[in-house]
């Protein structure tokens, strides 16, 4: 196995400096990543992810390299997928903001990088144990064009991921900042009531995850019925189910909320719908 990176095209040595302390990633953030799933050689979900990319490139006003469009995205993955042989990994895939200046860029124009981390399952996975999970008090997420973005600024999850380890929990969930949850610190949020999904509407601050739009699509195609809205505490409560999604993992199903318990039937048929289709995609 080797450790290689793929930097603007080139694939590099990954154990060797490869950006400059002067990138704009690491002074500002000033940049978007998105996380993939890559089995049996092939990343998960392309086209969603590429979509996710560009349109918050746009957003954030980023000129995309002339050497990175959707086939070279998927192209470069694969050559460092074959190069380090990492087959079932966590592809990661950072966009920044290439130039000087401070605040204000001298320049718009992108670079990126490609990394691979290997994973021992090789696909998607339902975790065996609930999760303990609690909401984060200490600060809210606000609701802006921002907020359903990928961003390098990721300083909540962060700071939600640190109050949840501290107290001995496996993840917990974000509030917007008009109180309604919205996702957890590693991804989308679910619930399920009397066999329906229910899951915080985009407009309420969520990250706009890849893994949730295929769960929602999975759930529909299936007769499940599915319905974007507002979620608050109360309804953590009456809810049968409680998971997460993100595009790495799928689905993590919570056990515990406080003194509230949870099943996982649902989260199980999802799961299974969402490596099958998996599977197809990639023959």
């Amino acid at each position: 196995m080797k450790d290689l990176v793929n930097l603007n095209g080139n694939v590099v040595p990954g154990d060797q400096p490869v950006i400059t302390l002067d990138n704009r990633a690491f002074h500002y953030g000033d940049g978007l990543f998105e996380s993939l799933r890559v089995v049996d050689g092939r990343a998960c979900f392309i086209d969603a992810h590429w979509a996710r990319l560009t349109t918050g490139a746009a957003l954030l006003r980023i000129k995309l390299p002339t050497n990175l469009d959707r086939d070279t995205f998927e192209r470069f993955i694969n050559e460092l997928v074959q190069r380090t042989g990492h087959h079932h990994a966590r592809c990661r895939f950072t966009l920044f903001r290439k130039g000087a200046g401070f605040y204000r860029p001298a320049e718009h124009e992108g670079g990126f990088t490609f990394e691979l981390h290997p994973l021992e399952d090789p696909t998607f996975t339902l975790n065996g144990q609930g999760l303990h999970v609690d909401i984060w008090p200490e600060m809210r997420k606000p609701v802006n064009d921002l907020s359903r973005h990928k961003t390098l600024n990721c300083q909540y999850y962060v700071m939600a991921s640190l109050w949840a380890e501290q107290r001995g929990l496996d993840d917990c969930m974000l509030q917007n900042d008009r109180g309604n949850i919205i996702e957890s610190s590693s991804g989308n949020l679910f619930i399920v009531s009397n066999g329906v999904l229910y899951t915080p509407s985009l407009s309420d601050g969520c990250v706009g995850g890849v893994m949730r739009a295929q769960v929602i699509n999975l759930a529909i195609a299936n007769g499940i019925k599915v319905y974007e809205c507002s979620l608050n505490p109360q309804n953590l409560l009456a809810a049968d189910e409680l998971f997460f999604t993100n595009a790495v993992l799928g689905l993590q199903w919570a056990g515990a909320y406080r003194t509230k318990r949870y099943a996982h039937r649902l989260s199980g048929v999802i799961t299974e719908l969402l490596v099958n289709a998996t599977r197809v995609s990639s023959t």
